[in-house]
């Protein structure tokens, strides 16, 4: 008898991870002119960034309908030993999935219980959050313990990250506090965090290598504060269309800390619309 976990693709989780720890992933869409794609099965990241880089259409995101996480939610209750679900999602603060999924988590409420996590993160540090609810539901955990594990992975996350223009951010409203940033981007390669739910500055530095160079030492702090708390952690570097540097900096990061488990993921489609090709990012991911 156990809790299923939920999560959507803007956790960017790799196919084969989320399958070894147990998490199903809802995909989210794409709008390519009229075309409403899902992503990871319509439409891939590199699709993404090429349609980024033609220009010849619009490219937006859009979340789920309601019905999508319904039957979701039925299909998961259907499993044998099902006693719950714990659907984690996106941050509020950039993104109208985490209502969605409450809405349809009501609508559901007399067939199976949902409790649905607002991550305030995305990326693999909603990932690693999704993973390690399933880890607790695994071990028998109940809602409340698999949620708490979730929400408590979530918090502990830090996700830096440069992107070659903030113009994808701009666009898509995701901008936040860095929207400062703007009048002067074409001068700078702002450092950006994810704090409090949504896209804040960190610093502005002149260029993408020292901004790059900046993001390993915030990751670097991070990792040394966690390791002092006899905590260990895993990293994960972030791409589009960047395979080559997200590998330089992964194994640059591996060999800082070969105590930190690293792994390079690409961006999904979704969060590649807003912050398009060339994007890097860490998440610094702390356990326990």
């Amino acid at each position: 008898m156990t809790v299923r976990v939920l999560t959507d693709s803007t956790a960017c989780l790799p196919v084969e991870v989320a399958a070894r720890a147990g998490v199903s992933v809802l995909p989210l869409h794409v709008v390519v002119g009229r075309r409403t794609l899902a992503e990871g099965v319509d439409v891939t990241s590199d699709e993404v960034a090429e349609l980024l880089r033609a220009g010849n259409e619009p490219v937006s995101t859009s979340s789920p309908a309601p019905g999508e996480l319904v039957e979701r939610y039925r299909e998961l209750a259907a499993e044998p030993g099902c006693t719950g679900i714990v659907s984690v999602h996106l941050s509020g603060r950039v993104s109208g999935t985490v209502e969605t999924a409450r809405l349809a988590a009501r609508a559901v409420r007399d067939e199976v219980t949902v409790e649905v996590v607002d991550s305030r993160v995305l990326g693999m540090a909603m990932g690693f959050a999704a993973c390690t609810a399933a880890e607790v539901a695994d071990r028998g955990g109940s809602l409340d313990e698999v949620a708490h594990a979730a929400r408590d992975r979530a918090a502990a996350s830090h996700t830096f990250f440069v992107v070659d223009t903030l113009e994808y951010l701009r666009r898509g409203g995701r901008v936040g506090a860095a929207r400062s940033l703007l009048a002067s981007a074409l001068a700078i390669k702002p450092l950006l965090t994810l704090a409090d739910g949504q896209v804040e500055p960190l610093e502005r530095v002149r260029t993408r290598s020292r901004a790059v160079a900046r993001l390993e030492e915030h990751c670097s702090r991070v990792v040394a504060e966690a390791s002092g708390q006899g905590r260990s952690v895993e990293l994960a570097v972030h791409h589009l269309a960047a395979a080559d540097r997200a590998e330089r900096l992964r194994g640059q990061l591996a060999a800082a800390h070969p105590e930190a488990a690293t792994m390079v993921v690409q961006l999904g489609a979704v969060t590649a619309v807003h912050t398009g090709p060339g994007t890097l990012a860490v998440t610094v991911s702390p356990r326990g």
